[in-house]
C-alpha cells in the first residue's frame, strides 16, 4: 500500500525532504533555547552587582538570533510541509481520475459512483492531512522527545530518570485514548459515505422527489443519517476530551517534582551540603527542565494526534490503493491494428456474462453477420440484452465465449481507441456537458468547424430548435443537459455521434423521446448522408426499424429471428405480436402525435 501510494509523490519528492530537514533544525533550535536562557539566569544570579553588560548583550543577540532561526525554519518546514501534502494529494487525484478512465465497463461495475467520489475526495483529504502530519510533526515530536531526554540528562542525570520514567506512562495513556477512538472514527467514515451517496442520490432524482412531495420524507432520512454521525463524534471527541486533563496533570506533577527536587539541590548547592549522589542544580537550570517538561508532554499529545489521525487514514489509504491498483480487463495487443477498414460486423458464437462466468450468461449463441453499410434493427422485450450485444461491438465488454470480429478482424486485436473511435454509440440515457452547444459537439471531433456542427445538427434534426435559442450554436448546456427537453438532448448527442464519421453507429433506443415524424427523418436524413456507415437501432416501435436491412428480434438473451419486416411478419410469432400490440395490424402513420407503445414521450417533453 505505501510502495502504491508513494509512486503520487513524484515531483514533490524534494518538499516532502525538505520538510523534515528544516523541522529537525527548527527542533535543535527550540530546545538550545531553554538551556542558552539557563545559563543566562545562572549568571545572572551567580554574579549578582558584578554582571558584565556585554556579557549579557552576547547573550541576548544569540537568544535572537536562534530564535529568528527558529522561526524562520519553521516557516519554511510549513511552507514546504504545505507544498509537499497537497501535491501529493493532488497527484493522488490525478492518479485515480486516469486509473479510472482506463477501466473497462467490468471495472466500473465493482465500484459505485458514491465510491469513486468519496474516495477522490474523502479519502484523498484524509490521506494529505496523514502525509502532512508524517512529514512534519511525526518527524518533530519524538525528535522533540529524544532531544529534550538528551538535554535534561546534560542538566541533571538523576531528574531525568524522573523524565525517562514518566514520558513512556504518559504516552502509553494518550496512546490507548487514541485506539480507543480509532474504530468510532473508522465508523463514522463509512456513515459519511452512506450520507454522500444519500444526499447524491436526492440531488440527482430533485424532480422525482419534488414530484411524489417527498422533501419531509428526505429531510429526516437525512437528519437520521446526520444524526447518528453527531452522536458517533460526540462520542469520540468525549474521549478525545480526556487527552487535556491528562496533559494538565502531568504538567503540573512535573512542575511540582522539578520544582521541589530543584529547591532542594539548589538549596544544598549554596548552603555546602551538596548531595554528591543527586549532584548540583542552578536556578536557571529548573527553568530549562520546566521547559523541557513542557516540551516534552506536548510531543506527546501531538503523537496520539497522530496515532488518530493517521488511524482514521489507514482506511482511506486501502480504498485509494484499491482504485490505484486495480487493472482493467481489457488491454490492447502487443502489436495492435490502428485501422478499421469497413463497418462490417461479425458475432462468431458469441456468449457473455457480467460475472465472467459461463454458468451466468447474459447472451447466449449469438451467431451474425452484419454486411458494412447496412441498416440493422434490435427489438426484443426488456432484459433481452439487447444493448448488451451491442456493447460488445466497441468492446465495452469482451465475450466470455465466442469472438466478435469488426471489419474483418477479431477486436482484440485492435488498438481500443482506434476501435471505439470508429463505433460511435447514442445512449438512450444521453448525456450533455456543461459548456456550449459547439464545445458538447466537438466531444464527436475536437477540430470539426461551425459548418460541419450545422450540417450534423440538421441531419439530427436539431438545427431547426437551436437557432430558435437567442445565442444559437453558442448556447450554454448546463451539466446534463438539464436546460433543454429530453427530445432535444437526444438530437443533440445524435449530431455528436455523426460529427465522429464512424464506421458503426449504434442507436441505443435513442430516439425513444421523439415523435415519430422526427424518428422518421432522422433515419431519411441517415440513410442519404451516410449509406457507407453500419447503422445499428436499438428500439422499442416497431417504425423505428421497419425499413432496415435486417430486422433482430431477440429473446431471454438468444436471437429469436432475423429477417426483414415482411419475412418476420409471416415467420416469426413474437414479432408479430410486438407488432399488434404498437399499432393493433395497422400502419402506423407517420404524424408528430401518432400514439406510441407507452414508452415514448412528445418531442416538448
Amino acid at each position: 500500500m505505501i510502495k502504491t501510494l508513494a509512486k503520487s509523490i513524484r515531483e514533490y519528492k524534494k518538499a516532502s525532504i525538505l520538510t523534515p530537514t528544516m523541522v529537525s533544525l527548527e527542533v535543535i533550535l527550540e530546545v538550545l533555547i531553554p538551556f542558552i536562557t539557563a545559563d543566562l539566569i545562572t549568571y545572572m544570579q551567580t554574579n549578582g552587582e558584578n554582571m558584565e553588560l556585554s556579557r549579557i548583550a552576547v547573550y541576548g543577540v544569540i537568544l535572537v538570533v536562534m530564535a529568528m532561526a527558529s522561526l524562520l525554519t519553521g516557516m519554511l518546514s510549513g511552507k514546504f510541509c504545505a507544498t509537499a501534502s497537497t501535491g501529493f494529494a493532488k497527484n493522488l487525484r490525478h492518479d485515480m481520475y486516469y486509473r479510472i478512465q482506463q477501466f473497462s465497463f467490468e471495472n466500473i461495475d465493482k465500484f459505485s459512483t458514491s465510491s469513486l467520489i468519496t474516495r477522490m475526495t474523502t479519502d484523498v483529504t484524509n490521506v494529505q492531512m496523514a502525509y502532512m502530519m508524517i512529514i512534519r510533526i511525526a518527524i518533530r515530536t519524538p525528535l522533540m522527545l529524544v532531544c529534550c531526554l538528551v538535554m535534561t540528562f546534560v542538566v541533571n542525570v538523576y531528574i531525568a530518570v524522573i523524565y525517562l520514567v514518566m514520558a513512556p506512562l504518559m504516552g502509553l495513556a494518550l496512546m490507548l485514548i487514541a485506539f480507543k477512538v480509532k474504530p468510532i472514527f473508522t465508523k463514522v467514515f463509512k456513515k459519511y459515505d452512506a450520507m454522500n451517496e444519500s444526499v447524491q442520490e436526492n440531488v440527482r432524482a430533485a424532480r422525482v422527489v419534488k414530484a411524489y412531495v417527498r422533501e419531509d420524507y428526505e429531510k429526516e432520512k437525512f437528519g437520521k443519517k446526520a444524526d447518528d454521525i453527531k452522536k458517533d463524534f460526540m462520542r469520540a471527541e468525549k474521549i478525545l476530551a480526556l487527552n487535556s486533563p491528562i496533559m494538565q496533570f502531568a504538567i503540573y506533577a512535573f512542575m511540582l517534582v522539578i520544582a521541589i527536587l530543584g529547591a532542594l539541590l539548589v538549596v544544598n548547592s549554596h548552603n555546602g551540603t551538596v548531595n554528591t549522589t543527586f549532584g548540583t542544580l542552578e536556578v536557571g537550570d529548573i527553568s530549562s527542565l520546566i521547559s523541557y517538561a513542557f516540551m516534552m508532554l506536548q510531543s506527546l499529545m501531538m503523537i496520539a494526534m497522530i496515532a488518530v489521525m493517521v488511524s482514521m487514514a489507514v482506511t482511506s489509504a486501502q480504498r485509494i490503493t484499491e482504485v490505484l491498483n486495480e487493472e482493467s480487463t481489457l488491454h490492447d495487443p502487443e502489436n495492435p491494428v490502428h485501422e478499421v477498414k469497413d463497418g462490417s460486423v461479425r458475432f462468431d458464437n458469441v456468449s457473455f456474462s457480467y460475472v465472467n462466468d459461463p454458468e451466468k450468461l447474459s447472451l447466449f449463441d449469438i451467431d451474425l453477420t452484419i454486411p458494412s453499410g447496412s441498416t440493422v434493427g434490435i427489438l426484443g422485450s426488456t432484459g433481452s440484452s439487447k444493448s448488451t450485444l451491442v456493447q460488445l461491438i466497441p468492446r465495452l465488454y469482451d465475450a466470455t465465449l465466442g469472438n466478435v470480429y469488426v471489419g474483418g478482424r477479431n477486436v482484440k486485436e485492435y488498438d481500443l481507441d482506434s476501435l471505439r473511435n470508429s463505433v460511435a454509440m447514442v445512449l438512450q440515457k444521453n448525456t450533455l456537458f456543461s459548456g456550449t452547444i459547439k464545445e458538447n459537439m466537438r466531444w464527436g471531433d475536437l477540430n470539426a468547424t461551425d459548418e460541419e456542427i450545422e450540417a450534423a445538427c440538421k441531419q439530427a434534426q436539431a438545427d431547426s430548435f437551436i437557432r430558435t435559442f437567442p445565442k444559437k450554436y453558442d448556447t450554454y448546456i448546463e451539466q446534463g443537459g438539464t436546460n433543454v427537453s429530453g427530445g432535444q438532448r437526444q438530437r443533440l448527442c445524435i449530431a455528436r455521434a455523426l460529427l465522429k464519421k464512424p464506421k458503426i453507429i449504434i442507436f441505443d433506443d435513442s430516439t425513444s423521446a421523439v415523435d415519430t415524424k422526427t424518428d422518421a427523418l432522422i433515419r431519411k436524413e441517415l440513410k442519404e448522408n451516410i449509406p457507407g456507415t453500419t447503422k445499428i437501432f436499438i428500439a422499442q416501435r416497431i417504425s423505428s426499424v421497419q425499413d432496415a436491412d435486417m430486422i433482430i428480434v431477440m429473446n431471454g438473451g438468444k436471437i429469436a429471428a432475423i429477417g426483414k419486416h415482411d419475412e418476420l411478419m409471416r415467420q416469426s410469432s413474437l414479432y408479430r405480436e410486438i407488432y399488434e400490440a404498437q399499432v393493433g395490424g395497422k400502419e402506423e402513420e407517420e404524424t408528430p402525435l401518432t400514439k406510441t407503445n407507452g414508452k415514448e414521450g412528445r418531442d416538448d417533453e
